[in-house]
């Protein structure tokens, strides 16, 4: 005779019931530290080598109201404020901001895959550019860069695309729908953009320097240009972390507990690919950070969006601000493409990733 299992007394509780929030506050506080490190390491590390102390003397002196002697000459002094700064904190948005659009696509398509570049945007982004290369746009001198706005209108204009035509069918704007209506726009724009290529060979080079990405910043201009889609994005994403909680559980679920699945899922993309779009128009095609970012702060702090999200913002600004460190210096004086960099990082853990992950929910 089998006996039936005892269950449990009711009043016994986990005992890790308490473990997501203290983990959730122990990896941010870690994702502050890498991000501190990056800046220290992008600050003093360079042909030009400056103490840290010194450099963070430095930029403390360009503090309102703070007045503070770094002891560096004029020439470090400028290396320090008006070249190094510059370039860490325009890695810190864009890789911020690569790291939130691949969270919340993942989020929002419950697909570990989905990267800030699923519905198109890099290959309108890389067709735009193209376009204003082999026209001579990005020849054009004026207080307006003619080769980021094409970047950022193809971007755009690929995801609309995308909306369009992933909104037909029975099944309107599921996430299945839309990320093969993604892959084929995806491929169209890309054979496009190689028929350019081919038909202006002698703009190939310029164009692929482009798309292997770039942190180049002429003062402090590419920052307050890239500043406000960063602040706006990340406010709207944050503020739907816990939809994105909901939207894993499935769509039929997600709904029957009283959530908007569709206006959830329009509003997440839009951001994200407004991001996502700025982000490629500054800096060129960077990969791998929207895709691997998001996998380890899910393996280091678990699959609630309430840490992945914040979580992947501060790594991806250290992430990136760490592969800038190595791309101008590992064959200094020249640069290697940071693109190059982390596909070097990226590709090898995303292989070990799947070799390891187990299935399930993302």
């Amino acid at each position: 005779m089998v006996r039936p299992a005892t269950p449990a007394p009711p009043s016994a509780a986990p005992p890790t019931s308490v473990a997501p929030s203290r983990l959730a506050a122990r990896w941010v506080a870690l994702g502050f530290a890498a991000v501190i490190a990056a800046v220290l390491a992008g600050l003093t590390i360079g042909p030009a080598g400056v103490p840290a102390g010194r450099a963070l003397a430095e930029v403390a002196d360009h503090i309102p109201f703070v007045d503070v002697d770094s002891g560096l000459s004029r020439s470090q002094a400028a290396i320090v404020w008006d070249v190094r700064l510059p370039r860490v904190v325009l890695g810190l948005l864009v890789g911020a901001m690569l790291g939130l659009a691949g969270g919340a696509y993942q989020g929002v398509f419950r697909n570990p895959l989905a990267d800030p570049y699923l519905l198109g945007v890099a290959a309108g982004a890389g067709l735009g550019a193209t376009l204003a290369i082999v026209s001579g746009l990005s020849d054009v001198s004026g207080p307006l860069d003619p080769l980021p706005l094409a970047a950022f209108a193809g971007a755009l204009s690929a995801v609309a695309l995308t909306y369009l035509v992933g909104a037909g069918g029975e099944e309107r704007r599921s996430p299945a729908t839309l990320i093969l209506a993604g892959v084929a726009i995806a491929a169209l724009l890309t054979a496009v953009q190689t028929f350019v290529q081919q038909r202006h060979a002698d703009t190939i080079r310029q164009v692929y320097a482009w798309i292997l990405g770039r942190l180049t910043t002429v003062g402090w201009s590419e920052v307050g240009v890239m500043l406000p889609y960063v602040v706006v994005v990340s406010v709207v994403v944050l503020l739907l972390r816990r939809s994105l909680d909901v939207l894993a559980v499935g769509d039929e679920e997600a709904t029957s507990l009283g959530l908007p699945v569709d206006r959830i899922r329009t509003i997440v993309v839009v951001a994200a690919s407004l991001g996502t779009a700025a982000a490629v128009a500054t800096s060129g095609l960077i990969g791998f950070v929207g895709l691997v970012v998001p996998h380890t702060v899910r393996l280091l702090g678990g699959r609630s969006y309430r840490t992945i999200l914040p979580m992947s913002i501060l790594l991806g600004g250290a992430f990136l601000v760490g592969a800038d460190l190595l791309a101008r210096t590992v064959i200094s004086p020249a640069e290697v493409p940071i693109g190059v960099i982390t596909a070097f990082f990226g590709a090898p853990f995303f292989v070990v990733l799947l070799r390891t992950r187990r299935a399930g929910p993302v």
